[in-house]
């Protein structure tokens, strides 16, 4: 127990000087302040843009694809084949009786985003006038509907907030010349990142016979196993049927390689920090000598002194830590960012600066306090004090 008292001792009285050395002590905090804050950034990017992806996957819904494609953009399903898809058991049902169905077709359009004025790939999905039925969950935000066989467009919302010229009333120049956006979506995923239309326009406006890809609504989550045994027996077909969920979950796992960025980029700005927190560590050290030395001389034992100056350190890389952490939920809580994905085109997210990530960031300081403050501790408990106390 008296241990542990001199431990305490010894560290609150070092961490009552820290105060009297702002400029070292700033060099810790706006160093690990500046690794976290880009850490929990690019986390913070992969992260929104990932559940974005996943959360637009229903389990009571099917895609089918072209066999051995993995991408809608790739795809190609003939109107014949799409007939068949309606009519396989485990399709729910409108109101008005019809498969719930949406066959769809996928281009892409360049557009200035208005971080940067780049170019950039953006989404126009054509959709069938069952989509309503299968995809339950557009709400019109602003405007109305685009109407069938008029080349009208709605923009999702987060869309809308990263690119240029896509207001109401705005005009979008596709094949065939210009189209008019009507109205503002919201989902609450990545399909904010699409301008939507009617499938039969787009279709006739790109000269294309086949559809991308075919979405339905199942009946209930337990009859995909039926729907996907009908098609895939079926020797006029040649197609792969997935869950939603499963299809929108590959597309996020894809973001693997960003987190390993993200850590990689932590970890050499880490390095940068580690090394100013040492150099900072170590003239603290040199400024409580005669401090040190005295504690020592009284009979404090090498372990508090240890303690004392690892304490610092992990204090000064916690405060770096939380600063990091504040500056991020500022600067991107609440916002919107668009990240290339697979098919070329962009996914548009809305941003959270979540609790885990804030948690990972605190910990990546922790760390880094804890290394940049062990071998100065260690010279702490090792200095000898005679010699210390002769430079008083």
């Amino acid at each position: 127990m008296r241990a542990f008292r001199q431990m305490a001792l010894v560290t609150a009285m070092g961490l009552s000087t820290v105060p009297q050395r702002p400029g070292r002590a700033s060099v810790v905090v706006i160093g690990i302040a500046g690794v976290v804050g880009v850490l929990i950034s690019m986390l913070t990017l992969e992260a929104s843009v990932a559940e974005s992806m996943r959360a637009a996957g229903r389990e009571d819904r099917a895609i089918v694809l072209r066999n051995g494609v993995d991408h809608e953009a790739e795809s190609a399903i003939f109107t014949a084949e799409a007939q068949s898809i309606a009519d396989a058991p485990g399709v729910a049902r409108t109101a008005d009786r019809k498969p719930a169905v949406s066959t769809e077709v996928l281009v892409t359009v360049s557009l200035p985003r208005k971080l940067d004025g780049a170019l950039s790939g953006v989404l126009v999905r054509g959709m069938s006038p069952q989509a309503a039925a299968v995809r339950r969950e557009i709400r019109l935000q602003t405007g109305r509907m685009f109407t069938l066989g008029l080349r009208e467009l709605i923009v999702g919302r987060v869309l809308q907030e990263q690119f240029e010229g896509l207001q109401l009333g705005n005009r979008v120049r596709l094949a065939g010349g210009e189209w008019t956006i009507v109205g503002v979506y919201e989902t609450g995923d990545m399909w904010e990142s699409m301008l939507l239309t009617d499938v039969a326009t787009l279709m006739s406006a790109y000269r294309r016979n086949v559809f991308s890809s075919v979405t339905v609504r199942l009946t209930s989550p337990a009859a995909f196993d039926a729907f996907r045994n009908a098609l895939t027996s079926d020797p006029t077909l040649s197609v792969n049927v997935m869950r939603e969920s499963e299809y929108y979950s590959r597309g996020s796992e894809l973001s693997g390689v960003f987190i390993t960025l993200s850590y990689v980029i932590g970890a050499i700005m880490g390095a940068g920090a580690l090394f100013g927190a040492l150099n900072t560590m170590y003239s603290s050290v040199s400024a409580r000598a005669v401090e040190i030395a005295t504690l020592r001389a009284i009979g404090f034992p090498a372990s508090s002194v240890v303690v004392s100056v690892l304490a610092e350190a992990l204090v000064l890389a916690l405060i770096g830590g939380l600063a990091g952490a504040a500056i991020s939920w500022a600067l991107l809580s609440g916002g919107t960012f668009a990240l290339g994905s697979p098919s070329g085109s962009a996914v548009a997210a809305e941003l959270r600066v979540t609790p885990q990530l804030v948690g990972v960031g605190i910990i990546w300081a922790l760390i880094m306090g804890l290394f940049g403050g062990l071998l100065p501790a260690l010279r702490a408990a090792r200095l000898p004090v005679a010699t210390a106390l002769r430079a008083m």
